[in-house]
Parts: structure tokens; C-alpha cells; sequence
């Protein structure tokens, strides 16, 4: 953190926002407190706490749904693998961050009412045609991210108070998401980034317990993977699961020193593995085949308290797509909270639109994996770094240099080159194929619009709330209505 001192004023500059913090002498008033407390945060600790929120997300609710796809055995290990793999591609995109910002302080440009991003590291480095790919695929992924996060939301909600139906409650959770607009940077996520990763842990800690404790149902199977349309959908889903890193640049940005970032996305990965591993396992071995049906775990488990504590926040993959849409605009580098906050409302209008029209929590994750993580996140980032690297002039200057027990440059190449063969092949491959026949029979099955989507029918009588995790209920129906037609 930059810091100048005039008078009894102390101008901190933190990434991209100067901000003025009144102090008289060592005290500083409790508005200021609560401010740094809640607010502002730039810490490693901040970085760890956004990474780790924004990794899984409403994707843990989903994973049970892979694993009947996959298989116990697949499930786990495609899960150590795209976690080892997510965490690389995050490291290369640090390095070239870096990189980018290093060069351009050289050259004497201030960053302190600019948000760099992920397309803008592009354009420094490789020029106007990655740029603008990086901006595409960035910005479509970014604006589905917040599709599933605001269908997660409805689907969550509907299964607490099931009164409304998912549509409506996707009316009501749209009008929730657009208060993000008044969250300036990542740099102001503290609290929530907290609040997300405190529920997150929460509601894979209640859904591990919660199936062990409801024990198996009466002749459950495990009998994945049974077919490739499958088997690939829920790769793809834990691929996407991985692949959170499209909002890296924007977390690094906002942190003092941007250098530190290096290691925290793999350790947010593995904390978050201690959640996803043994939810997923848990909901899997209790219900087995029948989460084929169910995409959203919490559709199985009984009504209880605990149950309906568990909710997971939302709101990190708008944020970016706001940045972009500023700049386009020329707001971006405004001083008023109020003017930026209402030229960013146009962007909560297509997710909304969007959430309405494709409601199909689950295998939208895997299309979106597929088609659109799949070069974000793995092969673009990848591909940037051999082509930024490329002359020995550009390696010899390089600002970071590979560690020796990544084989030096070598290593690092050979590394990036084995993620875009295997990403390109799986998973936009056979991936994009199997997603996208699992998604078109959703539209077929269900249609556009569809105003509750994997709702039981209304006869089906709902068992009271109770309170407590070990609440036995009957076995939910298995509705042929709900059926995912495989092929």
C-alpha cells in the first residue's frame, strides 16, 4: 500500500481507488474502524477469502448430481486433477498480470482510478487480436457465471419456502442481485467474500452430515458411469467446478501487493477440495441414481432447520462484467459511487433475462464449462503465456522467473502445452458434445420458460419442517417427469 501524508490527511492508495482517511494523530474515529474492518480489504487474507467464495460457490450443490454421472472413483479423481490444473492456469495468469502492470509502471501509467482486467493484460501484452478473443470469452463467461449464481439462488430459496416458484423467485433474486452495484471493487468484498466462504463451509458441512446421518435410501444403485453423454457432462461440470479464475485479475488488483497472489488460489483449492470431496461423496453414497434426476442436492434431503440455513451468496462474477461496461461507457474512472452504480444497471437486465429463459441449474454448468471455461480460463491463459514468453529476449526480461522445480522455462511450456491439448480434447471435445445433448434434451423435456424446473408436482404432499439433521423422511419420489433422457 502507497501512502502520502499532507497535513493531518492520509491519502491511501490501494490498487485502484484513493480513498482519504481523516486521522488525528494515532486515533482514528470509529467510522474509520468500521470502514477498514468491514470494507476495505487488500490483504492476502482478503485475496484468500474472494478466491476460495467465488471458487465453488453454488456449484457445491451440483456436484452430487456429477458424481452420479461420473462415478465415485472418476469424481474424486477428476476433481484432484481440474483443481491441480485450475490452480496452474490461476498461477500463469498472476505471472502475466504482473508482468503487464510492471511494464506499464515503467512507462509511468497510474492505475489508481483503473481496474485492470484479464482482456486489458491481453491487449499489453500480445496486442489488439487476443484482447479482443480474451474479451469475448471473458465477458460471455462472466455473464452466465452470474446467470447460475441468480438460478442457484431461486432454486436454493425454493426449496425453503416453496409457496413461490422458482420463476418467481428468480423475479425476486434478480431485483437482490442488482444491489451489487453499489460494491465499487473487489477491494470492498471483505465482509461478503467472508459471509461466502462462512456459508459455503456451512452448506457442505450440513450436506455431508445430513446424508450420513439420513443413511442410504431403501435400494439405492451406484451404477455410473453408464454412459459417455454423461460421463462428460459431469466432467465437464467439475472442470467449470475449477475454473472460478475468470475474476483472478480483478482479485489481484485490488490486493497492496498483487506479487503475494501466487500460491493463495492453490490453497484456496485445497481448502476448498475439504468441502466439495466429502459433500459430493456423502450425497452421492446416501441417494446414489436418483440424483440423475436431482441436480440440486438439497431437493433430496428432508425439511429441517439446517437445511434451511444453508444459502450461499452471490454477486462475484457481476462485479467484472460492470468494470467492462463502465469502460465502454467512459464511467469507469467516475468519483461518484451513485453515478457508477446507476450506468452499471443495465447489466443486471440480460442476466435476469437470461435466468429465466435457461432455468436448468445443473446442466447449464456443464454447457458453460464446456464451451466457454474451457478457453477462459485454461487454453487462452495457457497459450498467453508460451506466446508472451516466446523469444529469449522476453524470457531473459521476464519479471518472474519459473521456479527450477517447474523445469525452468521448459517445464512451464511443456505444462501449458499438455492444458491446451487436454482442455481442447476433453473438455470443449467430448465435453462441449455431451453438454450440449444433455442441454437441448433439458429444453426439449422441460421447455424455454419453464417456470419450475425439476419442481415436484403440486399432489405431492410435503413433509412439515422438523428440527433437526437426523430427521428420517420417506424416500423422495422418483418423478418421470423429472427424467434426464439419456442417450
Amino acid at each position: 500500500m502507497e501512502s502520502e501524508k499532507v497535513g493531518e490527511e492520509e491519502t491511501v492508495i490501494v490498487g485502484d481507488y484513493v480513498e482519504i482517511m481523516k486521522t488525528e494523530g494515532k486515533s482514528k474515529g470509529m467510522k474509520s474502524k468500521f470502514s477498514k474492518l468491514f470494507w476495505h480489504g487488500g490483504s492476502v487474507y482478503d485475496a484468500w477469502f474472494s478466491c476460495a467464495s467465488n471458487q465453488v460457490a453454488q456449484v457445491l450443490l451440483t456436484l452430487p448430481y456429477s458424481f452420479s454421472q461420473l462415478g465415485m472413483l472418476s469424481g474424486i479423481l477428476l476433481q484432484l486433477f481440474y483443481g491441480l490444473l485450475g490452480s496452474w492456469t490461476a498461477y500463469i495468469i498472476s505471472i502475466l498480470y504482473v508482468e503487464y502492470r510492471t511494464r506499464k509502471e515503467r512507462e509511468k501509467v497510474d492505475f489508481r482510478n483503473h481496474v485492470i482486467q484479464w482482456f486489458e493484460v491481453l491487449d499489453g501484452l500480445l496486442g489488439k487480436h487476443w484482447r479482443n478473443v480474451g474479451l469475448a470469452f471473458n465477458c460471455t463467461f462472466l455473464l452466465f457465471g452470474s446467470v447460475i449464481q441468480l438460478i442457484a439462488c431461486a432454486s436454493n430459496i425454493y426449496y425453503i419456502n416453496d409457496n413461490l416458484d422458482k420463476r418467481t423467485w428468480t423475479y425476486i433474486f434478480g431485483a437482490c442481485c442488482a444491489t451489487t452495484v453499489f460494491i465499487p471493487s473487489f477491494h470492498n468484498y471483505r465482509i461478503w467474500s467472508f459471509l461466502g466462504l462462512l456459508m459455503t463451509t456451512y452448506t457442505a458441512w450440513y450436506l455431508t452430515i445430513a446424508s450420513l446421518l439420513h443413511g442410504q435410501v431403501e435400494g439405492v444403485q451406484h451404477t455410473g458411469p453408464t454412459k459417455l453423454v454423461l460421463y462428460f457432462t459431469g466432467a465437464t461440470n467439475i472442470l467449470y467446478t475449477f475454473g472460478g479464475h475468470a475474476v483472478t485479475v480483478e482479485i489481484m488488483h485490488a490486493m497492496w501487493k498483487p506479487q503475494r497472489f501466487k500460491a493463495i488460489y492453490l490453497i484456496a483449492t485445497l481448502y476448498v477440495m475439504t468441502l466439495t470431496l466429502p459433500s459430493a461423496a456423502a450425497v452421492y453414497w446416501a441417494f446414489g441414481d436418483m440424483l440423475l434426476n436431482h441436480s440440486n442436492a438439497f431437493s433430496l434431503l428432508p425439511r429441517t432447520t439446517f437445511r434451511d440455513m444453508a444459502f450461499i451468496t452471490f454477486g462475484f462474477a457481476c462485479t467484472p462484467l460492470y468494470f467492462v461496461w463502465e469502460k465502454a461507457i467512459g464511467m469507469h474512472e467516475c468519483k461518484s459511487l451513485c453515478k457508477r452504480a446507476a450506468a452499471r444497471l443495465p447489466v443486471v437486465i440480460p442476466i435476469w433475462f437470461l435466468a429465466i429463459i435457461f432455468p436448468f441449474f445443473g446442466p447449464i454448468n456443464s454447457t458453460v464449462g464446456s464451451l466457454l471455461v474451457s478457453f477462459t480460463v485454461y487454453i487462452i491463459p495457457a497459450l498467453a503465456h508460451i506466446f508472451t514468453f516466446r523469444s529469449a529476449t522476453a524470457r531473459e526480461n521476464a519479471v518472474d522467473q519459473p521456479p527450477k522445480y517447474f523445469g525452468r522455462w521448459v517445464g512451464t511450456f511443456t505444462i501449458n502445452v499438455f492444458i491446451v491439448v487436454w482442455v481442447l480434447i476433453v473438455g470443449f471435445g467430448f465435453g462441449g458434445w455431451a453438454s450440449m445433448v444433455n442441454f437441448i434434451d433439458q429444453i426439449d423435456t422441460f421447455g424455454l420458460f419453464t417456470k419450475c424446473y425439476q419442481c415436484p408436482p403440486p399432489s405431492v404432499a410435503v413433509s412439515p419442517p422438523s428440527h433437526g439433521l437426523n430427521t428420517t423422511a420417506a424416500a423422495p419420489l422418483h418423478q418421470p417427469f423429472n427424467h434426464t433422457r439419456r442417450h
